[in-house]
């Protein structure tokens, strides 16, 4: 399976202390360069940076350049680097999904046939997988880092289905 990921996912389970889930779920996942800078390079110190470093050293997180083409240099005049190349590399790697949280990217990729989901979905994932997590506790932790999730959106995700 090839899943490749944008930034906030990452930042997101690393302010959890729940990074290892993507390698739980997942195996490896690919990330593009941009990301990688904008994670490790010019965020160093900061949430994500390490786990990112040490993902790329332990050999399950990949770091891909994506090539410069007419479909990433079209997202990127409405989508950060990150985000456009994020999307690029799903597409060039056919990949079978793609971490990201920000509404516009999100519509973009799914509007070109990428499968998506993001951090909340990761969650909900390994649940379901049976990993143990207290989605209401991990849900408002995110929402005070900044994360936007509503209130009503937590009672949603839950209740009892």
């Amino acid at each position: 399976m090839t899943v490749i990921s944008n930034t906030t996912p990452l930042i997101g389970l690393s302010l959890l202390g729940r990074f290892d889930l993507l390698k739980s779920l997942f195996n490896e996942i690919v990330i593009p360069s941009a990301v990688y800078k904008e994670l490790v390079v010019q965020g160093a110190g900061r949430v994500g940076a390490n786990e990112i470093a040490n993902g790329v050293n332990d050999g399950w997180v990949h770091v891909k350049d994506v090539p410069s083409t007419p479909i990433l240099v079209t997202l990127k005049v409405d989508l950060d680097e990150g985000e456009s190349e994020a999307i690029a590399l799903a597409l060039e790697q056919q990949a079978d999904l793609l971490l990201m949280d920000e509404r516009k990217g999100r519509a973009k990729a799914k509007a070109i046939g990428i499968e998506v989901t993001g951090t909340i979905g990761i969650l909900l994932l390994a649940q379901e997988k049976g990993i143990t997590i207290d989605l209401q506790t991990e849900l408002e932790q995110l929402r005070n880092h900044g994360f936007r999730i509503s209130a009503a959106l937590i009672q949603q995700i839950i209740k009892p289905h």
